[in-house]
């Protein structure tokens, strides 16, 4: 997991600004199906919505009918979007939420899996989400999930990955794959590494449905919310983190998820490394005499040529 980090995380993707306002619809791309699968769900609407405003890039799940869940196809749409948004250096903050509201994420799309078992298309079907989950940890721009409502399995483990989530009230969390005879093997795994051991098993046992009070105790989610009061602390939220610099942001996110796998030595070892390349970064040097001067520190000034 930390090469993989490293190589993504140190990949310098090519800077590509984009300001787009309004919502845009993302093209999808079937994945031919066995034939042995008995069901295919054929989508009458984009199942990705992107949005641009300013700094702040929206990604809403858009299969309601489905419980926005995550078929391959939507998540060959959002691993697209995540990349081409990596390379647009004036967004600094992406929010990730679900259409509809009842349903943030239902987890994995069960009608792929009916039918006789295919061994390719689910190889291809769980590479697809983990390749999803370690691409949300690498991805330059901080991710915070909105969560209306349900998030289920591999929706839940989608709350997991995300940098920072926020919850209406009446949200719901639950990895309930054990009461269909089918372990969630990949949730787990972001699972036990944001809410810790104790917490995760409880979840994947039992696989109960808990309530948003819950999740923030066990810190699944950062803050709770009436349902109408959702969308303004999520938009305050996004305002308050994209004042700062998007490079230090990027550099930040980079050093937590390699720091956080290792021992504390090690991790000490690397978090000096990084400070010390931090302060000379232009940013840096801007906001320390921002500082310094009582003044608002001006991050374009800094990065002029």
């Amino acid at each position: 997991m930390r090469s993989l980090l490293k190589r993504s995380l140190l990949a310098s993707p090519t800077p590509r600004k984009t300001r787009r306002s309004g919502w845009r619809p993302l093209p999808t791309r079937p994945h031919p199906r066995p034939s042995s699968h008995r069901t295919r769900t054929v989508e009458t609407r984009p199942i990705l919505l992107s949005q641009t405003e300013g700094p702040v890039a929206r990604l809403t799940l858009n299969r309601p009918e489905a419980g926005n869940s995550l078929s391959m196809d939507l998540v060959s749409a959002l691993r697209a979007e995540l990349d081409r948004l990596a390379g647009c250096t004036d967004i600094k903050v992406i929010v990730l939420s679900g259409t509809g509201g009842r349903i943030f994420c239902a987890g994995h799309d069960l009608n792929e899996f009916a039918g006789d078992p295919d061994q390719d298309f689910l190889t291809r079907d769980f590479a697809g989400i983990t390749a999803l989950m370690q691409t949300i940890m690498v991805q330059p721009q901080i991710i915070i999930a909105k969560v209306e409502g349900v998030a289920t399995a591999a929706g839940c483990e989608l709350v997991a990955a995300c940098d920072l989530a926020l919850a209406s009230s009446v949200a719901r969390f639950a990895v309930p794959g054990v009461n269909i005879g089918f372990w969630c093997h990949t949730p787990q795994v972001q699972l036990s590494r944001t809410i810790g051991r104790k917490a995760a098993m409880m979840m994947l046992a039992t696989g109960k449905l808990f309530n948003a009070d819950h999740a923030l105790r066990i810190g699944l989610i950062n803050d709770v919310h009436p349902p109408e009061q959702l969308d303004q602390a999520v938009e305050d939220l996004a305002a308050t983190i994209a004042t700062k610099s998007a490079a230090v942001l990027a550099l930040g996110k980079r050093s937590f998820h390699l720091q956080a796998p290792m021992p504390m030595t090690e991790a000490y070892r690397l978090a000096q490394d990084e400070a010390l390349a931090n302060l000379e970064h232009p940013d840096a040097q801007e906001g320390i005499a921002a500082f310094l001067e009582k003044r608002s520190p001006n991050w374009a000034a800094a990065q002029a040529p």
